[in-house]
């Protein structure tokens, strides 16, 4: 476990760490994702997985990029969160496990979710975009 650690930390920023693998989270209106609309796909920054189309992502007004789906079933798994007194979803890379943020279900249609992401666990690819 301590050497999966320290391949972590040589592998991401600190910022990134704190997030991916210590389930931070930046401060909203702060993320370099947050304004992206060009056509791409959203990649893990922990490992490279497809988990986000840029067709899917909307403003949402909560600081965060948003999205109303993944990519595709399974990329995403998630788990209750309990922290900071409050109950709700966590959502995490199926791939690495990273930390990503949370999904609720008040996104808009068609699906009714909003996946709430942190920019610093994505890389954008614009050269993935969908045809």
């Amino acid at each position: 476990m301590a050497s999966m650690d320290k391949d972590w930390k040589a592998r991401l920023s600190p910022e990134r760490y704190q997030i991916l693998r210590l389930k931070g989270t930046e401060p909203a209106f702060s993320g370099d994702l947050l304004d992206v609309h060009d056509d791409g796909i959203f990649r893990c920054a922990g490992c490279g997985a497809q988990l986000f189309d840029s067709e899917d992502k909307f403003e949402s007004g909560s600081g965060w990029p948003s999205f109303t789906r993944a990519i595709d079933e399974g990329v995403i798994v998630t788990e209750i969160d309990t922290s900071h007194a409050m109950t709700r979803t966590e959502i995490m890379c199926a791939s690495c496990g990273g930390h990503l943020g949370h999904v609720f279900d008040d996104g808009p249609a068609p699906t009714g979710m909003r996946y709430c992401v942190n920019s610093l666990s994505l890389i954008f690819d614009p050269s993935s975009a969908s045809s």
